[in-house]
């Protein structure tokens, strides 16, 4: 698996990329996707948006299953992805970069705490999945 060492990592598989003091970037995890199979819809939240750490974020669908997935971090959604609505299989070639869900900033940075490193991460899915 591929977990890149700068980010942070959700149970519910997304990752959080801190730029600076509490502006974010939130994506899914290469694991995520790969559970996945091909991602066909993702359904985006408007910029604006403020939601509280866990509360629905948006949703990604593919053709195996359907995901509403949670915030790893409270606060606004500043950015989306607009290219997802066109090309959603972006999130399977490149979940860190090119497939990115959501430009956030964050209203409680100090939550990013309660995320894991990929070392936490990488141990969650031995732990988890097996």
């Amino acid at each position: 698996m591929n977990n890149p060492r700068d980010l942070k990592y959700s149970i519910d598989h997304a990752w959080v990329r801190m730029q600076d003091g509490n502006t974010a970037t939130i994506g899914i995890t290469d694991f995520a996707q790969e559970s996945m199979g091909e991602i066909t819809y993702v359904e985006l939240p408007n910029i604006g948006t403020t939601v509280g750490k866990g509360e629905f974020l948006c949703t990604i669908a593919s053709q195996k299953t359907m995901v509403d997935l949670p915030s790893p971090l409270s606060g606004e959604v500043v950015s989306v992805n607009e290219e997802l609505e066109t090309e959603p299989q972006l999130i399977n070639e490149s979940p860190y970069e090119k497939g990115w869900l959501i430009g956030f900033k964050a209203s409680r940075p100090e939550e990013l705490d309660d995320l894991m490193n990929s070392e936490g991460y990488e141990k969650f899915l031995e732990d988890e999945v097996g």
